[in-house]
């Protein structure tokens, strides 16, 4: 814990808490401010425990806060894009409803990786797209998504999505929203159809996941959302709060034959149970495809829906989870112990 405190390692979000003895407050490991004497320092697995023994949260990093939590501010505006998704932002527009341009572009590029406009062109483009696939004309969707001229809707649209968008007509649309947990921050895509991928935001592997969907679905990712992810974000809800157990979303979940097995199975795992990956690879009726068996379990990229974290080692040790295995471990107390 001192050596992940030293070094600010997201991976133990949520799993400890540093408290300074000196200055009589509590941290997260990933706190900015600087770093205290070892010897001052004192450990806590809740937050809880540290306010009982008499520290108080940290106004920088906000210990209380939950992990990843959307601040109201960035709600708004994102209610504000759905509601018009054509509209065009400038700084302007971000400092007559009171924010920060700065703050808007820093906090977007941390969380989403590019900035609100930017965010807000992938936006506005895929509407376009959406537009086009109804089977609009391209020159009129071009210049209602606010463009002077239809070079730069071309040029603009093919940097987004590769292709004309004629070429791109085809693909299906697949909607990428981030939400709050508990446990960290998830993305999640769904078309307007079905949920193909939630994942946490941390994941390595999460860029892979989406090259590979978008690969074998033939899509195009779009920030904006739709009824299934607003489906999906009460489910989590309650889930969290102990009153679900089953996810009833519908899912897509493209891959091999034998990967489709083994998701399947895991589906059918209940609740507050686990299952070794040997008795999982039986389950499927390859009982000597363990190997294999773990690999699949790996390349699930619909997290918590498809419980992959049901899955442990042989000896019933936590083994192996993307997500991190803090992750893995409070999944399954929540399971086992909903209350």
């Amino acid at each position: 814990m001192l050596r992940a405190f030293r070094e600010r390692e997201s991976a133990f979000e949520g799993v400890f808490f540093a408290a300074v003895r000196t200055t009589g407050i509590f941290c997260r490991p990933t706190c900015s401010a600087r770093l205290p004497r070892p010897e001052n320092l004192e450990f806590f697995a809740t937050a809880g425990e540290a306010l009982a023994a008499g520290y108080r949260p940290c106004l920088r990093c906000r210990p209380l806060v939950p992990v990843g939590e959307t601040p109201s501010w960035v709600e708004a505006l994102l209610e504000a894009l759905e509601r018009d998704p054509q509209r065009r932002w400038s700084d302007a527009d971000l400092e007559a409803r009171g924010l920060s341009p700065r703050q808007v572009r820093s906090w977007f590029q941390r969380e989403h990786g590019v900035t609100f406009h930017a965010f807000a062109r992938a936006r506005r483009l895929g509407e376009a797209l959406e537009r086009v696939q109804e089977g609009e004309a391209v020159t009129p969707v071009a210049f209602a998504s606010g463009y002077d001229s239809l070079s730069g809707f071309h040029a603009a649209f093919r940097q987004f999505a590769g292709a004309s968008p004629t070429a791109a007509r085809g693909r299906r649309l697949i909607r990428l929203t981030r939400l709050t947990s508990p446990l960290g921050p998830l993305v999640a895509g769904a078309s307007d159809e079905a949920l193909v991928l939630l994942e946490f935001a941390d994941r390595r592997a999460f860029p892979t996941q989406v090259r590979t969907l978008a690969r074998r679905l033939r899509a195009q990712f779009v920030p904006g959302r739709n009824a299934v992810l607003d489906r999906l974000r009460l489910e989590l809800e309650a889930y969290f709060a102990g009153e679900l157990q089953r996810f009833s979303l519908p899912l897509l979940a493209p891959g091999t034959p034998f990967q489709e097995s083994v998701w399947r199975a895991l589906q059918e795992l209940p609740p507050g149970t686990t299952c070794s990956y040997g008795e999982l690879a039986a389950r499927i009726g390859r009982p000597t495809a363990v190997r294999a068996v773990a690999s699949a379990n790996g390349a699930n990229r619909l997290a918590i829906v498809i419980p992959c974290h049901r899955v442990v080692g042989a000896d019933g040790s936590l083994t192996g989870y993307a997500g991190g295995l803090w992750r893995k471990r409070r999944l399954l107390e929540l399971e086992r112990s909903p209350a």
